[in-house]
Formats: C-alpha cells, sequence, structure tokens
C-alpha cells in the first residue's frame, strides 16, 4: 500500500542533505574507536568505548539520517508542512551533532556530567523536532498505514529520548535506578518502537517506489506498528511492576513481529519487477538476512538465558541488528533518496527547458555497489570479532572506517554533480 505523493510540497534539497552528509563521519568515528581501542571494547556490552561507538552510530548515524528523511517525507507523503523547514534543519543539525559527540566522548572519558550536558542537549533538539513535527501533523488523518506510523515512530522517538536522558542524567546525578532494565527497555524502544517503526513506515512508500515490487499487504501493514508499540508498552508496564516474565514474552513476540516483518520484505523483493540486482536492493537483503538471523538469536537468549551468558552472544546480536540490519537499511535508502531528490531538485530548478540527468548519472550503480561489498565485509569482520576479539577487533573497525567514508564519498560525489548540473541552469532574468 503506496501513500500519495506530493513532491511540490518537497522542502529545499539543503534542508535533509546537511543529514545524509554528515551522518557517515559518525559511523566512520564508531569504526575509528574500535581501531583505536581495540580488544578491550568488546570485552563486555558496558564497556565504555562500546557504548560510545554505539551512540556515535544510532544518535550519530542512524537518527541523523531519519531526521533528515523525516523533514522531507512529512510534506511528501504525509502533506504535513513544518514551519520554515531550512530553520529547523539546521538547529536539530547542530543539535544532534554536538550532542551525539559529547555523549560518546562523556562515555569515552568517563566523564558522567558530559553525559547530562549530552542528554540536555539532545533533550532540546529532538523535543523541539517533535513539536515542530505533532504541530504540523495536527489534523492530518491517518489515511494509509505509513502516515500512521509515522506517527508512532515520533511517539516511539519520545520515549526512547526520555529514557536515554533519565540513564544520563541518573549516571551524572547517581541516582538509584534499575538501570540494566531501563538500558534494555530503552533500547528497544530505540530500536523497536523509533526507528523500527519508523523504517516500517517508509518501507511501504520506497520499497515498492524504488525496488519495483508488489506493494505491502494492507492488514500487515496497519497492523506492524500498532502491534510493536502495543508490545514495547506491554514491557515498559512489566519493567515498572517487576513482572519479569510479562517482560520476556514482550520482548519474545516483538522480535518475532520484526522477523515477520523482514521476511514479508524479502518476498516483496524477490518478486520484484527490476530484474537486475542494485545497491539498494543488496543492502536491503542483507539488512533483512542480519535482522532476521539477530532477532532469532535474541529471542534464544530470551527464552534460553544461558545462550546470552556466552561470550560474544548479545554483542554479536546488536552487530547484526544495528550494523547488518539498520545500517544496511539506511544506507540502501540513501542511496535512492539522494540521487532521486538531487534529479527532483535540477528538474525542478530547469523549469523544463533544461533536462535533468538520470539518476544512474548522479550516483552509478557501480559506485554503489562496491562500496555495499565494503560493508558486508565489514559487518562480517565485525561479528566475527565480537568472538575473536583479540584478533579480528581493530581489522573489523578498519573495515567499518573503509565502508563509511566510502558511503560519505559516494554521496558526496552526488551532491557534487548536483552542484554541477545546477550551476549550468540559466537563472532566469526579470524584466522590468
Amino acid at each position: 500500500m503506496q501513500a500519495l505523493l506530493s513532491f511540490d510540497k518537497a522542502p529545499p534539497f539543503a534542508a535533509p542533505l546537511r543529514f545524509f552528509l554528515t551522518a557517515p563521519l559518525f559511523a566512520m568515528a564508531a569504526s575509528l574507536v574500535l581501531v583505536i581501542i581495540g580488544p578491550e571494547m568488546l570485552a563486555s556490552r558496558w564497556s565504555p568505548a562500546l557504548l560510545a561507538a554505539t551512540h556515535l552510530v544510532t544518535v550519530g548515524f542512524m537518527m541523523q539520517v531519519m531526521l533528515g528523511a523525516l523533514i522531507q517525507i512529512l510534506p511528501v507523503v504525509a502533506g504535513a508542512n513544518l514551519v520554515r523547514p531550512l530553520t529547523v534543519a539546521r538547529w536539530l543539525h547542530a543539535g544532534l551533532s554536538v550532542g551525539a559527540v559529547l555523549l560518546a566522548a562523556g562515555f569515552l572519558a568517563g566523564r558522567p556530567g558530559w553525559l547530562g550536558i549530552a542528554a540536555v542537549i539532545l533533550a532540546l533538539a529532538i523535543g523541539g523536532f517533535l513539536v515542530a513535527a505533532t504541530r504540523a501533523l495536527v489534523g492530518v488523518p491517518s489515511t494509509s498505514p505509513t502516515i500512521r506510523g509515522l506517527k508512532l515512530a515520533l511517539a516511539g522517538l519520545g520515549v526512547a529520548v526520555t529514557l536515554g536522558c533519565v540513564i544520563a542524567l541518573a549516571l551524572a546525578h547517581g541516582w538509584a535506578l534499575p538501570l540494566v532494565a531501563l538500558t534494555d527497555l530503552h533500547a528497544g524502544w530505540a530500536l523497536g518502537g523509533w526507528a523500527g517503526v519508523l523504517l516500517a513506515a517508509m518501507a511501504y512508500v520506497v520499497v515498492p517506489m524504488f525496488q519495483l515490487t508488489p506493494g505491502y499487504p494492507a492488514r500487515p501493514s496497519w497492523a506492524f506498528p500498532i502491534i510493536l508499540v502495543g508490545l514495547l508498552l506491554a514491557w515498559s508496564l512489566a519493567v515498572a511492576i517487576g513482572a519479569e516474565i510479562l517482560a520476556q514474552a514482550a520482548q519474545l513476540a516483538a522480535a518475532i513481529a520484526g522477523i515477520a516483518f523482514s521476511a514479508l520484505t524479502m518476498r516483496l523483493q524477490s518478486q520484484r519487477r527490476r530484474a537486475r540486482p542494485d545497491a539498494t536492493y543488496r543492502n536491503w537483503q542483507f539488512g533483512a538476512a542480519c535482522a532476521i538471523v539477530g532477532l532469532a538469536m535474541w529471542s534464544t537468549a530470551t527464552v534460553f538465558p544461558v545462550f546470552g551468558n556466552l561470550p560474544g552472544w548479545t554483542l554479536s546480536f546488536g552487530v547484526l541488528l544495528i550494523a547488518g540490519g539498520f545500517v544496511s537499511f539506511i544506507s540502501g535508502m540513501l542511496y535512492k533518496i539522494v540521487p532521486f531528490l538531487a534529479w527532483l531538485h535540477l528538474q525542478n530548478l530547469g523549469e523544463g527547458a533544461v533536462v535533468a540527468p538520470p539518476m544512474n548519472r548522479i550516483l552509478a550503480d557501480v559506485e554503489m555497489s562496491r562500496q555495499v561489498r565494503a560493508h558486508v565485509a565489514a559487518v562480517g569482520a565485525l561479528f566475527a570479532a565480537c568472538w575473536q576479539p583479540e584478533w579480528l577487533a581493530r581489522p573489523a573497525g578498519a573495515l567499518g572506517a573503509v565502508a563509511s567514508a566510502w558511503l560519505f564519498f559516494n554521496l558526496a560525489r552526488a551532491f557534487a554533480r548536483y552542484r554541477r548540473h545546477a550551476a549550468g541552469v540559466p537563472v532566469p532574468v526579470s524584466t522590468p
């Protein structure tokens, strides 16, 4: 099921582009942390370096791209026009960038006070965006599963940020809170209620549009975001009342829902009308496969905790979900969204007098496919490093840095081609 798109309401290209170009630099920084720290970083899920690198990816990469995409998607898909989108993009981008750097620095340097400052900056930036997005969405009916998913994803983002701020402030001020349970719940809302629901809402549009697949079936499309948010609410209630069995049941059901969505996406992609697989298809197939295996490992550890105690198990499914799943999905979308927006804005700039170059001349598939192979190699090395950190930690970090730098280079090259073509469009001369 695909929403009606209104590209005439698209914000200026500069609004989402700043997020898209910055994001790979944070992913590269996360990989360089692994290169510098080495095997120590993978000793535990609680190691400061791992927490720093994780938030460089989740806040610096994932959230940068997702919020930048929302600035583009809200008016185009939902008809929800942000007031002064370029201004919103400027302060949101600054807040996210500074907050992510401070958060990572606080973990690496062991400075809880920096975590508190980062929490305040991120809360103000993201909270301000949530206010602006909510104002834009007021009165917009949920006429499609995409619009419903966008609304639920924003609510999930609010919960995830609130939990993250509480944890950061608790660390900064020594509050006595059940930090392990809250951290797991924060991860659940961040990866499920925010990133997972938003990914699904966007997939309903971009997968059929860019990959020429059949549309997602209506009933699962409407149901998946509601089910996932409902399960996260049940998990939150379980944590509040100390019901461990309920928490485990909610986690298991959420993992099964994620596996079902990933499997459905793979099935739809197998029915695509485009015979030749491109970089976006490869990214999404790899991401869905990683998500299925990662969620299966999480489910196994939930039902049989002995597996979760194995060295490398928890880190492995974290790598598969975040680096293998979400980073792959997001990279695949970037490889379609950036060339498409460049083409769209060039087309509008030329006003029919100058024809915009096709998307494959703005960013060729061969350029993207090489980067995808580097990313797959990096994820494979990082997964193996969870089990053999002494030998593989630094090589995995180096491969990750190369893949992220390559992604940045490809996107920057697409923007450079956009600017070169835009410079050749004659400026209309106004008559007195």
